[in-house]
């Protein structure tokens, strides 16, 4: 894409609906421009009839005419910048939403493959870069351009010749600006590169915590954190020394322009071709002029910088989900709930190792059954198949004899619910993350839902009870207690099928029999296909299915698999001797 291409976009989409907005800016900007000019002009007639002529009648008059010229010109400075920064945050937040509500709907897949550190920077860096196109750019190409035309007004009514010499200012300005605008564009998507890398890290270390100390890494991750903030700092660093760059050619361009004008307009006054007041009135349009045409120098920059977040925004937001809620899709109506695999093949991004292989499952509704291998077999990849995580590459997976793929992905997922073995828990009270499963539920149905995963034992213990925060995913919470809390999620959704892997395998034996008691009130009439590693499980199942390196290796109840399948018997033999 073109930096035309997303200029245009950025209008198109995200600024012209600002434009009466941005219009109210102009017109303070053009206050602004000829308040200025203004008080470059006032000079002429104050050095003239105050100090030549020594006229007593304007002794107030251009005195209060400066005041007014200066009051002017801050208060249109001020409402421009007020309604640009209005506009900027409002196209701020539509980017961030855009990005937001895209990587909400994304793909899993798509999710996984990028970190979480490197999407918040994303968010955050990036999209500051971006808003500063209408922030400072678009701003300043009104304010600083109006304004020097004002100024080179003044200059060419005082002494065309001498304007004529300040003009040439204005290309050789530009010349220098787009020599660093290449090279801040470079500079800025390595920045952000490495900043995504940092945010990355630090992630990475807050979440890790514990392991850092065990195995006693606190120097090494120092280290590590020492080259990652360094390799920041050279890259920014950088980006405001080509920022910096500016200052030194617009000082050296106007300390020339400058001294010839002071050479050439001597000699004219010494010939009388030029009056002194005129003279003052040119130079302090022109010093005035300094800083528009300094700040017209970098917007170059700035826009560049403003591109280069943008290419890193917009593939985000572009990024086209592969399974969506197509509304134009019938509902799913689920009446007992039985799930069938036929010839369901799957591997991640077309590899080609295959995950699951031709596999055929019947999994009669309203029934617990139990999928039992060893890990890496596929298990957790049968399940994510059937909320439509993924897609399976070949065959097809019904319910109630219903394609999943052809029908409504919402009403699909709102009749699964899901109890991973990794619990997913927010930084938010207790009562919160029950109630996130159904936002409408009356506290007496979350009570309940806590009772019957028996989350209410040590709910009652906690210091504020339902309204305790649990921290980040849980970290106030044991193993045990979030996992109940999950389970408590799930009952309280009241769906048709329930998905648990490995839901048992965090809870002591206290609480596995407790929690086994909710299952079985919670499987009633109810489709549930558990990844189980403990007997309890297994045993309690209606139908068991082996899973062996993307097969299935066997399927029958427990007393059929400990004859037919000597996978199962060895996975059973195990387990006895474990407990």
């Amino acid at each position: 894409m073109s930096n035309t291409d997303i200029l245009k976009r950025l209008f198109n989409v995200y600024t012209k609906k600002y434009i009466p907005k941005i219009f109210i800016a102009l017109f303070f900007t053009l206050i602004l421009a000829g308040s200025t000019s203004s008080i470059a002009y006032l000079l002429d007639p104050a050095i003239e009839k105050l100090f030549i002529e020594k006229d007593q009648s304007l002794i107030i008059i251009i005195p209060a005419l400066i005041v007014v010229a200066f009051a002017s010109k801050g208060l249109s400075l001020y409402g421009a910048k007020a309604i640009m920064i209005d506009v900027s945050e409002e196209v701020r937040k539509k980017i961030q939403m855009d990005m937001m509500e895209n990587l909400i709907k994304a793909d899993t897949d798509f999710i996984q493959k990028k970190h979480s550190g490197r999407i918040i920077t994303n968010i955050i860096n990036d999209v500051n870069n971006m808003t500063g196109l209408v922030s400072v750019a678009l701003l300043n190409l009104f304010k600083d351009s109006l304004t020097l035309t004002g100024l080179m007004g003044v200059m060419l009514y005082q002494n065309w010749k001498l304007s004529i010499i300040a003009i040439i200012m204005i290309p050789l300005a530009s010349f220098f600006a787009r020599l660093l605008g290449k090279r801040i564009s470079k500079i800025t998507t390595q920045s952000m590169e490495k900043v995504g890398v940092l945010n990355t890290y630090l992630m990475e270390i807050f979440k890790n915590h514990k392991l850092i100390q065990i195995f006693q890494k606190e120097v090494y991750e120092t280290s590590r954190a020492d080259k990652a903030l360094d390799d920041v700092k050279e890259k920014q660093k950088k980006q405001q020394l080509i920022f910096s760059r500016s200052s030194p050619i617009m000082e050296a361009l106007t300390g020339i322009m400058i001294a010839i004008l002071i050479y050439y307009s001597g000699n004219l006054i010494i010939k009388e071709e030029l009056a002194v007041n005129n003279f003052f009135s040119f130079l302090a349009a022109m010093m005035l002029a300094y800083q528009p045409v300094r700040s017209l120098a970098t917007l170059n920059l700035i826009i560049n910088q403003g591109l280069a977040g943008a290419r890193r925004i917009l593939p985000i937001i572009d990024e086209k989900p592969k399974i969506f809620n197509n509304l134009k899709l019938d509902d799913m109506k689920i009446i007992d709930g039985t799930i069938k695999f036929e010839n369901v093949s799957f591997n991640y991004d077309h590899a080609e190792r295959k995950i699951l292989k031709s596999i055929n499952l019947n999994i009669q509704g309203g029934k617990m059954t139990s999928l039992v291998g060893h890990s890496g077999a596929g298990k957790s990849t049968i399940l994510n198949l059937i909320p439509r995580f993924y897609d399976c590459v070949d065959g097809c997976i019904k319910i109630d004899d219903q394609s999943i793929k052809e029908k409504n992905l919402s009403s699909l997922r709102k009749n699964i619910s899901l109890v991973s073995q990794e619990t997913t828990l927010f930084d938010d009270t207790v009562f919160n993350n029950i109630k996130y499963a159904n936002l409408n539920a009356s506290e007496e149905e979350i009570k309940e839902a806590t009772k019957l995963s028996f989350s209410d034992e040590f709910i009652d213990l906690l210091p504020k009870k339902y309204d305790t925060l649990i921290g980040e995913n849980g970290i106030r919470l044991s193993g045990g207690e979030k996992q109940r809390l999950s389970i408590a999620r799930a009952l309280l959704k009241k769906s048709k099928i329930i998905l648990l892997d490995e839901a048992t395998s965090a809870l002591d034996a206290e609480t596995e029999k407790k929690i086994q008691e909710a299952l079985n009130y919670l499987i009633q009439g109810k489709t549930t296909l558990v990844i189980a590693h403990r007997l309890s499980t297994i045993l309690n199942s209606h139908k068991i299915y082996v899973v062996n390196q993307g097969e299935i290796a066997g399927h029958g109840t427990h007393d059929e698999l400990i004859k037919s399948s000597v996978i199962y018997k060895n996975f059973y033999e195990k387990q006895v001797q474990k407990n």
